[in-house]
């Protein structure tokens, strides 16, 4: 995909930073629209569906963390990276980002070369992901796994998916009773570049047996977690 053919989201109360991320991203061909708080960045989300999303934390009216639940749960969306902006050192906004639905974060102060690099990269590696994730439809014993549409299909009743919940559902099932290493999984699933706590997946992995049940998913203590049909 063509940069010409991205667009990207950003929302920050600060102008200063609006423009010079705004400038650099624009500088490599990719659309930007802006934002300065989290409603009308929902707005603009929902309007404009973009592949990319970048939002402040601290924002007036609807903050970053606030913001991020509500565009993941528009369905249209699904597929939109997002990437939070913190100061350096807020642990628990990283944390509560990536709870909330986010992929990565990129920590302030900014640096537009390496901002430009990381943005690059994200948009290079969800790319590769959406290919290895699976084969158009993949199909075992009374599940099917859609990846056009980010759904799954359990003995007839059709569930839809967040990103995180569906990319991990894909990984574990790829091979039936295997045991995937937490450390494994938080590779695979969200990159060698993000940092993220086992809480996360932990939360993940709650929310996927609340759609599918607790039979399938069995957690290997000390270990990790492997699916079995």
């Amino acid at each position: 995909m063509k940069p010409e053919d991205i667009t990207i989201l950003l929302a920050d109360d600060e102008k200063d930073i609006l423009e010079i991320i705004g400038y650099n991203l624009s500088q490599q061909g990719y659309n930007i629209i802006t934002a300065k708080n989290g409603i009308e960045a929902v707005e603009k989300a929902k309007t404009h569906l973009p592949k990319l999303i970048i939002l402040d934390v601290m924002m007036p009216e609807m903050d970053g963390i606030e913001a991020c639940e509500e565009i993941r749960k528009d369905h249209n969306l699904d597929k939109t990276i997002i990437t939070f902006l913190t100061a350096r050192g807020e642990d628990y906004s990283q944390v509560a980002g990536f709870n909330a639905g986010a992929d990565d974060y990129i920590t302030k102060p900014i640096r537009p070369k390496v901002l430009v690099s990381k943005i690059t990269a994200l948009l290079r590696r969800f790319r590769q992901s959406e290919i290895e994730i699976a084969n158009s439809i993949q199909q075992k014993a009374g599940l099917v796994i859609d990846k056009d549409s980010h759904s799954i299909t359990i003995d007839g009743h059709k569930y839809e998916l967040p990103k995180k919940e569906f990319q991990l559902l894909c990984l574990l099932t790829t091979q039936p009773g295997k045991v995937y290493k937490r450390e494994e999984i938080l590779q695979k699933v969200w990159g060698s570049e993000i940092v993220v706590s086992g809480r996360t997946l932990d939360v993940h992995i709650r929310k996927l047996r609340e759609k599918i049940g607790d039979g399938c998913i069995k957690t290997i203590k000390g270990v990790g977690y492997k699916y079995e049909f």
